[in-house]
């Protein structure tokens, strides 16, 4: 099975602005955003099931990709609690200190910790590489991407942040016989 990973496209989000699940609008170049992620993909059969994160900047994406999309909430962003839909630099900075130091297992007040999204994330993967698909979808934050290949690859959790997951990516990954390969990340 062929599984793609697609990060949503640029946001509308003010610069620093922490947004996990908060229901963030796509930015205004979504259409030339989309054209860019069509030209990485195959050609999909139109009924192409697409897994995607319950927030309307993944769900706009989806629906433009596959007449098929299943929303998931175990592919929504990490919850930063009450950080949500503030800007950073407005955190007090011991806390998010502490919390950037240890976010393995802390979580912001009232939020998760990056345990929390990599325990739902791998329990949808577990889920997913039982359909018997020829090509899935799958459109998510960047989190939610992070925390699958850090499953997949059986990682400490705390390199997670090493990936780099563009607004619009893709990452190719093959599944087969209980074994993942990675084809390609970031495109």
């Amino acid at each position: 099975m062929d599984i793609y990973l697609i990060r949503h496209t640029k946001t509308s989000a003010t610069p620093g602005l922490c947004y996990g699940q908060t229901d963030i609008a796509l930015a205004g170049s979504f259409a030339d955003d989309l054209l860019h992620i069509r030209n990485k993909l195959p050609e999909l059969p139109p009924d192409c099931p697409v897994f995607c994160s319950p927030l309307s900047r993944c769900l706009q994406l989806a629906g433009y990709l596959s007449g098929n999309v299943r929303c998931d909430k175990r592919l929504l962003e990490i919850n930063f609690g009450d950080w949500e839909n503030r800007c950073f630099d407005e955190i007090e900075s011991d806390a998010l200190r502490h919390w950037t130091d240890n976010f393995v297992h802390v979580a912001p007040p009232n939020g998760e910790s990056f345990s929390d999204l990599y325990a739902r994330t791998a329990d949808f993967w577990q889920d997913l590489t039982r359909q018997r698909a020829g090509q899935v979808l799958v459109v998510t934050h960047a989190g939610a991407i992070r925390a699958l290949l850090a499953h997949i690859l059986t990682l400490p959790l705390a390199h997670a942040f090493q990936f780099r997951i563009n607004p619009g990516s893709v990452h190719k990954l093959h599944y087969t016989a209980d074994y993942t390969y990675i084809d390609y990340l970031n495109q």
